[in-house]
């Protein structure tokens, strides 16, 4: 299979939050490359098209929004 994706992507485990208003959904990054991440999330309904991604590990905030849906995980792009 040929990679044809970006920037490389690198399998992680990392605990995650998804704010949008003021309201913070918990989530896991699988994996994260520089422009864009799959997290997996059980709770996914609730999860807009565009948000904030906080890693409070890593002291980020990261503006995203949603490239793809499956039933537990989302793929996300950094704006």
């Amino acid at each position: 299979m040929v990679e044809t994706r970006i920037a490389p992507r690198f399998r992680v485990a990392k605990p995650a939050k998804i704010d949008h208003g003021g309201d913070k959904i918990k989530c896991m990054i699988r994996d994260i490359s520089a422009t864009g991440a799959a997290l997996e999330i059980f709770d996914i309904v609730r999860v807009p098209d565009s948000f904030t991604l906080i890693v409070p590990e890593d002291g980020l905030k990261l503006p995203c929004h949603v490239v793809w849906r499956k039933e537990y995980r989302i793929g996300v792009a950094f704006d």
